[in-house]
């Protein structure tokens, strides 16, 4: 894993592409909130828990089950991931549905397992 990085024997900056992609990248903010949804996501109990919402909506009790964690640590886990706008819900009399929030979830999880499995 001692990989040598090579890097650039001189120091000439192509002010050009600087330029174009300085104005391309999102903004300050949207970097943060990007970055807060990765670290959400970098828990391998919350990410077990989106895995498990990107092939089925389930209600609090199957997603401790599967994740293999009190009901108060679930609840405790979603909290989070719906803070960040990952998972949403609904309720079905005393019964309590996740879901992911939006398609985008579901690619972005989707996309990364590719990568991995690549």
């Amino acid at each position: 894993m001692n990989e040598k990085i090579e890097i650039c024997k001189t120091n000439i900056v192509n002010h050009g592409k600087v330029k174009k992609v300085n104005q391309a990248l999102p903004k300050n903010r949207e970097v943060v909130e990007l970055s807060e949804t990765f670290k959400v996501l970098s828990d391998p109990t919350r990410l077990r828990i989106v895995l498990a919402l990107s092939m089925e909506e389930l209600c609090v009790c199957d997603l401790a089950t599967i994740v293999n964690i009190s009901i108060s640590a679930i609840s405790h886990q979603l909290r989070l991931l719906k803070s960040r706008k990952l998972v949403t819900y609904r309720k079905e009399g005393k019964m309590v549905y996740y879901k992911l929030d939006d398609d985008h979830v579901v690619n972005l999880i989707t996309q990364a397992t590719e990568h991995v499995r690549e």
